[in-house]
C-alpha cells in the first residue's frame, strides 16, 4: 500500500511537471534586447504566434517580417534557431513575460555571444517621445568614418510620419535592409536585427538639412561614427565594381553542388542560354534579399531560356557545414537553381584568384554576372539593393528583366 501511494505521488509528480514543461510561451508583442559590450543595446520587435498549434515567432523590421518556426521550450529553457543563418537564440525563462540569454552568430574570424534579454512590451514603460524637430523625409548623403580614419560613403533614403522613421541606407555593395526607429526631438534613432545583421544608428538633428554625431552600432563590438547632409542628388562611387581582366571574355569553373555532383560552366544545360551567376554566401543578408528575388524570377522565365547558378563563399572551407547552411536558402526560397560551394572562405584574400581567375578581385556580395547565349560575359553588377530600398530596388528589377530581355535576344 505504501509503495501504491509512492508510485501514485511520484506519478502525480511526474504529470505536473509535464504540464508546466509544456506550458505554451505567451503570444503577442515582445521586445528583444541584444546587449553591446560598450553598453548599449540594439533593440528589435517581434511576436509570438500560435499557428496550428505550434509557436511560431515573427521578427519585424518596418515592413518586413521574418518568420521563425524552429522553437523549443520547456519549463525553463528557450531555444529558437534562426530559418536562414547560422545564427541561434538559448535562453533562460525568468518569468512568462521575460527571458535572459545569449545570441549565438558565426562570423568570418570566430562566433559571436551577444547577451540577450526578451520582454513582453506589455511590461516595458517606453520613454515618451518629444516633438520632432524636424521631418527627416528625402535623401542624405551619409558619410562613415572607418576605424582607421578614412571614410566611405553611403545614401540615407529615409521616410518620417510623426516621431516615427523607417527607411534605409544604402552602400556601394548594398543596402543596409529595412531600418525603422523613431525621432524624439534633436536625436535620431534607427535599428535592424534579421539573424545576421543586428544594426543600431544614433545621431543628432541639426536642423532640417543636416545630422551629426551620428555613431553606427554593429553586433557585440563594431562601432563606426558618421554624418550626413539632405542631398536630392546624392549618388555612390562604383568602389565594388568588378571586371573581366584584359583578354578574357568568359567564366570557367566546376564545383560541386549541395548533392555533391559536379557542375560546371560548360555543361549541356547551360549552353545556347542567357545565365546568371550569383556570386554569394550563405552569411550575406543582401544575398538572402536577391536569392529571393532571383528564386522567384527563375521559376517564372526558366523557359524562357535563362538559366541561374549561384556560387557560395561560406565561412567555412568544411563542406558539410556549408552545405548545411545553403540548405537553409535553398528551402527558405525553394531555389530551384544550382547552389555551388567553391570551397573557399569569403575571408580568403585570394578567394577571386583561387575561384574566377578571369576576373578582377570580387568586392561586393552579392555581385551578379550575366553571361549571353554566346557564353560570353555581357555584364558584371555589384551588390543588391533589396527590397527594404524601395525605389531603388524597383529600379533593379527593371534593370534586370531589360538586361536579360535583350540578352535573349542576342544583344549586348
Amino acid at each position: 500500500m505504501i509503495a501504491k501511494k509512492i508510485s501514485w505521488v511520484v506519478t502525480g509528480l511526474l504529470l505536473l511537471q509535464t504540464a508546466y514543461a509544456q506550458k505554451s510561451l505567451v503570444t503577442g508583442a515582445w521586445f528583444g534586447n541584444l546587449l553591446r559590450e560598450d553598453g548599449k543595446q540594439i533593440r528589435f520587435h517581434f511576436d509570438l504566434k500560435t499557428e496550428n498549434q505550434k509557436t511560431v515567432m515573427y521578427i519585424i523590421n518596418a515592413a518586413e517580417k521574418i518568420r521563425v518556426d524552429k522553437i523549443r521550450y520547456s519549463a525553463d529553457s528557450v531555444w529558437i534557431d534562426m530559418p536562414v543563418f547560422e545564427s541561434y537564440f538559448r535562453a533562460k525563462r525568468v518569468s512568462d513575460q521575460r527571458w535572459e540569454g545569449s545570441w549565438t552568430s558565426a562570423g568570418s574570424a570566430q562566433w559571436s555571444v551577444m547577451s540577450f534579454i526578451a520582454e513582453t512590451q506589455a511590461t516595458v514603460n517606453a520613454p515618451a517621445l518629444l516633438p520632432a524637430v524636424t521631418d527627416l523625409t528625402g535623401k542624405w548623403a551619409v558619410t562613415f568614418t572607418r576605424p582607421n580614419g578614412t571614410t566611405r560613403p553611403a545614401i540615407g533614403d529615409w521616410q518620417q510620419k510623426g516621431n516615427v522613421l523607417r527607411g534605409t541606407i544604402l552602400a556601394p555593395s548594398g543596402d543596409y535592409r529595412y531600418l525603422t526607429g523613431h525621432v524624439s526631438g534633436d536625436e535620431l534613432q534607427l535599428s535592424t536585427f534579421d539573424g545576421s545583421h543586428a544594426f543600431l544608428f544614433t545621431a543628432k538633428i541639426n536642423g532640417a538639412n543636416q545630422v551629426s554625431e551620428g555613431m553606427f552600432y554593429s553586433g557585440a563590438t563594431g562601432k563606426e561614427p558618421w554624418m550626413a547632409v539632405r542631398n536630392a542628388a546624392a549618388t555612390l562611387p562604383d568602389a565594388a565594381a568588378v571586371f573581366l581582366k584584359a583578354g578574357e571574355d568568359r567564366l570557367n569553373f566546376r564545383f560541386r553542388d549541395l548533392d555533391q555532383k559536379w557542375v560546371s560552366i560548360k555543361d549541356p544545360r547551360f549552353q545556347n542560354k542567357v545565365v546568371i551567376v550569383q556570386i554569394m554566401g550563405s552569411w550575406c543578408p543582401n544575398c538572402m534579399d536577391e536569392t529571393a528575388f532571383l528564386s522567384e524570377y527563375y521559376r517564372k522565365n526558366k523557359q524562357r531560356g535563362v538559366e541561374v547558378i549561384g556560387l557560395a563563399y561560406e565561412y567555412s572551407t568544411d563542406p558539410e557545414r556549408s552545405r548545411n547552411s545553403l540548405r537553409k536558402f535553398k528551402d527558405r526560397f525553394q531555389v530551384q537553381y544550382p547552389l555551388l560551394i567553391t570551397g573557399v572562405t569569403v575571408s580568403d584574400t585570394l578567394r577571386t584568384e583561387k575561384t574566377l581567375p578571369q576576373l578582377t578581385p570580387i568586392k561586393a556580395f552579392p555581385t551578379t554576372i550575366f553571361i549571353g547565349k554566346d557564353g560570353k560575359v555581357a555584364k558584371i553588377k555589384a551588390g543588391f539593393k533589396g527590397p527594404g530600398a524601395g525605389a531603388y530596388h524597383e529600379e533593379l528589377k527593371k534593370e534586370f528583366a531589360e538586361t536579360i530581355d535583350a540578352l535573349l535576344k542576342g544583344q549586348k
